[in-house]
């Protein structure tokens, strides 16, 4: 049985193709009675419009890309959600792509979606001047950085300030006490681990007698902090950092793991700060201290200043650069002070 067609819907509602096109497209253009005829119609023959067919009809789809790191960390679902939100308010349709933290990767995703003529990417990318972003520019596809800032005026972008949230991190441990603290997170040519890093080095820097180590990871898994755990725990009390910021919340957990496991005390023998406060970091087993980033609201307004510009069809949109504000929450895996060193009493003579 071959599938009923737009035509099919006219000829049963009694009305013109035009009207059935308007019904799908602008129901508020069409009277509430000719566009309940026509959406019977619609249910009794079980059409479905071809998209795909309408996508090239008009030369572009109502689709748009968001193009992450990690699919499987969920500071990105949280950021997907806020996108979508957006998207769905508007009409618009989000399809994810995983990167991994692979330029290539990245660049074969973005080649894909210029093929499909997108409305337009959201991307948190690996590279910010990889020559495909710029590409999908110069074509009219507009482009918005998410959780990056944009190093050029001719796109948008939603990030946060990361360099300020590694100084609140390490200004929290030192508050507490800690003079050897550590460091911990990688790649350091991910943008986002180089500023939280760059932030920590700079509050250390200001602290008299403070010292903060690199244990650097291949990459920003529960794994990777696990592995970076394993070599923490191995050092000797004496040398070991009584602190350690990671570069995000799965390092934070992977190593709060690897710490148990050695039967070490966090935050007694090892304080943890991780950064991006997913949900994970409250429901663990020593809930713990974060940096938090509005998720949800990155992505929304990630979207928001997309569809705006889709909308303005680029003659009249401003590019902005949105940068949030972080915040430290503190928890159980850090809100410990440590006593300051007791001087010990002189020995008296004889």
């Amino acid at each position: 049985m071959s599938s009923a067609g737009i035509r099919d819907v006219a000829t049963l509602a009694q009305v013109s193709v035009g009207t059935v096109s308007n019904v799908l497209n602008r129901p508020d253009a069409v009277a509430p009675a000719t566009r309940q005829r026509v959406e019977h119609a619609i249910e009794q023959l079980g059409f479905v419009r071809n998209e795909a067919a309408r996508s090239l009809r008009a030369g572009r789809s109502r689709t748009i890309g968001l193009l992450v790191l990690d699919v499987a960390n969920p500071f990105f679902t949280d950021v997907a959600a806020g996108a979508e939100a957006a998207a769905d308010a508007s009409g618009a349709v989000i399809t994810l792509y995983n990167s991994g933290q692979s330029r290539e990767r990245e660049s074969r995703h973005l080649a894909h979606l210029e093929e499909q003529r997108v409305q337009g990417v959201l991307v948190t990318p690996v590279d910010t001047r990889n020559p495909r972003l710029d590409r999908l520019v110069e074509r009219g596809t507009p482009v918005v950085l998410v959780d990056r800032g944009a190093d050029r005026a001719d796109r948008c972008s939603v990030s946060v300030d990361d360099v300020r949230g590694g100084s609140l991190a390490l200004e929290h441990l030192l508050s507490r006490g800690h003079t050897r603290t550590a460091f911990v997170g990688g790649p350091l040519d991910v943008p986002q681990v180089i500023d939280r890093y760059r932030g920590a080095t700079r509050a250390v820097e200001a602290q008299t007698g403070a010292t903060l180590s690199l244990t650097e990871t291949s990459g920003l898994t529960v794994e990777d902090g696990r592995r970076a755990g394993e070599l923490l725990a191995a050092m000797p009390a004496s040398r070991r950092p009584t602190a350690a910021f990671c570069a995000n919340d799965l390092i934070a957990l992977g190593l709060l793991q690897a710490m148990t496991a050695a039967g070490l005390r966090v935050p007694g023998d090892l304080a943890i700060v991780g950064y991006d406060d997913i949900y994970y970091a409250a429901a663990a087993a020593v809930p713990l201290t974060s940096v938090r980033q509005p998720r949800e609201l990155l992505g929304r307004t990630a979207a928001e200043l997309l569809l705006e510009e889709i909308n303005d069809d680029g003659l009249v949109h401003a590019h902005r650069q949105v940068v949030f504000e972080p915040e430290l929450v503190v928890r159980a895996s850090s809100d410990v002070r440590r006593p300051a060193a007791r001087k010990r009493a002189p020995k008296e003579a004889g």
